[in-house]
């Protein structure tokens, strides 16, 4: 170990990640032995200069159940796993997570489930996360606590590390104030991130549901994106008799603190809730669509495919929020019109793998393939198909070389937080050919007008936009898509991360 390595530990380090993963994957070599590989997602890209420059360190989970590592350090990170239970990972994961939040932030696609003792693990967990950032954050350090999982983190780590100065980003949907009411610990998750001095968000509306849900439940003044959070409020409920509840603590105080605080109210903190908008690593996908293999590739899958006319592509997470039954739905509504014939077109539907230990999601599977199966017994000749079917997750240059295939992009999701395969797919397209149909339901609609903005619950807007990008003039789909790339490729992921954390230190700044 190094002398600046020692320090380190002993001394702790001045930017912290706090995530539910680590920034990489477990792999396994050919002869057996196991390694670490840096995970190839958006966030961990953008982060990774951050981490070089900082020394910094990565709190998350290493995703193996009932196994705990010590930290170790990799590629300019030093990683510290967060160990979890089997019955952690169902209870906290895939239970208050994935069965709870997550639907209820969704619009409630599928019927959010309230358990106690899933939220009493979910508590238990972010306590754990939250002690371990606190143990190896440096003193005054920046902490940025990731997403949904995690909302009780930031002000369990206020509590534990009041000197260091702590970023949240909840990279999915905040839901309206009446959908969030439904959640019977609704108090204790605003209370939690709010211990944040500043708080993301991908889309302006999903900033200001949560400052609605703030002053509504909690009562709290509120001035240019700025919540006075009065240091009596900010207390959890831990260890409260009624476990796994919410008293209402706005009661008899919410009069009081909407309006400005004065001297008279004591200590408060300053939270601001904004959006930074997330994009992707342009660069890369730029630089692999330029590559004479990919590019090959591309050419080799549409003879596969029969050379249709018009390829239409959807790449998602087998997730009831991403629209897949609606599109399948339009597609073979045209195929029955005649607006669309096998041979002519082909739809490519890449749905990898998602939360397979949750019932919603296997019965979505089942009824996907279902659907599948069922338009491709009708529709199929012998020379083509209509669907071509693949449950798989694939390394991005297939992902780049498909895009380069497609000539229409399907993004119908029913309700997401950006969507960043839509901007992968423009960012792709150097060539300024395809056509990009977007939900309206999408973060990633508020920046990209020159898509094919589409309502997906309409099933007749959706099927008109498939024809319209089918047969848009060439001129006219290449005006658009330069339109398209210019903003994607000016909003990169570094971007979004440069300004989350630059706003960060003006806050850190102006507290001292």
């Amino acid at each position: 170990m190094t002398t600046t390595q020692q320090d380190r530990y002993d001394h702790g380090y001045d930017f912290v990640v706090v995530a539910n993963r680590l920034a990489v994957d477990r792999v396994t070599d050919e002869d057996g032995t196991t390694g670490w590989r840096r995970s190839p997602g958006g966030l961990v890209t953008a982060l990774a200069p951050v981490m070089a420059e900082s020394d910094g360190a990565w709190v998350g989970w290493h995703g193996a159940a009932d196994e705990q590592l010590e930290p170790f350090d990799h590629a300019d990170m030093h990683l510290v796993p967060v160990p979890l239970s089997g019955q952690e990972v169902e209870d906290y994961y895939e239970g208050f997570a994935n069965a709870t939040l997550w639907p209820l932030y969704h619009d409630v696609i599928a019927r959010p489930e309230f358990h106690r003792h899933w939220f009493e693990a979910y508590r238990r967990v972010n306590r754990r996360f939250a002690e371990a950032a606190a143990a190896v954050a440096a003193e005054a350090a920046t902490v940025w606590v990731q997403d949904y999982q995690l909302q009780l983190v930031p002000q369990m780590l206020r509590e534990l590390r009041p000197d260091v100065t702590i970023g949240f980003f909840n990279h999915i949907p905040f839901p309206p104030p009446g959908l969030f009411s439904q959640l019977p610990w609704r108090h204790s998750v605003l209370r939690g991130v709010l211990g944040a001095d500043l708080i993301g968000f991908q889309r302006e509306s999903d900033a200001r549901n949560f400052q609605q849900a703030v002053r509504h439940r909690l009562g709290h003044y509120i001035k240019s994106d700025r919540i006075h959070v009065p240091a009596d409020s900010r207390a959890t409920d831990e260890g409260s008799p009624l476990v796994g509840f919410d008293a209402d603590p706005s009661r008899g105080t919410a009069a009081r603190r909407l309006s400005a605080p004065t001297a008279e109210d004591g200590e408060h903190h300053i939270a601001e809730a904004r959006a930074f908008p997330i994009s992707i690593d342009t660069q890369k996908i730029v630089e692999l669509a330029e590559r004479p293999d990919i590019i090959a590739r591309s050419q080799q899958i549409r003879r596969e495919l029969g050379d249709p006319e018009t390829v239409f592509l959807g790449v998602d997470r087998l997730d009831y929020t991403k629209g897949i039954r609606h599109r399948m739905k339009g597609y073979e509504e045209l195929l029955q019109d005649g607006d669309l014939s096998v041979g002519q077109a082909c739809l490519v539907q890449v749905a990898s793998p998602s939360r397979e230990g949750v019932e919603s999601y296997r019965v979505l599977r089942e009824e996907i393939e279902g659907t599948v199966g069922r338009i491709n017994g009708e529709f199929d000749t012998l020379a083509h198909t209509a669907i071509r079917y693949l449950h798989h997750s694939y390394p991005v240059e297939e992902m780049v070389a498909l895009y380069l295939a497609a000539d229409v992009m399907l993004v119908t999701a029913l309700r997401d937080g950006m969507n960043l395969v839509a901007k992968e797919y423009v960012a792709a397209r150097k060539s300024g050919t395809g056509v990009l149909v977007l939900s309206e339901f999408t973060g990633a609609a508020d920046q990209m007008r020159q898509a094919l903005l589409i309502n997906p619950h309409d099933v007749d807007e959706l099927k008109a936009a498939m024809v319209t990008a089918a047969t848009m003039d060439p001129a006219e789909a290449r005006r658009r898509m330069r339109s398209l790339r210019r903003q994607v490729v000016s909003n990169n992921v570094q971007r979004w991360a440069r300004d989350f954390l630059g706003r960060l230190a003006d806050l850190k700044a102006a507290a001292r």
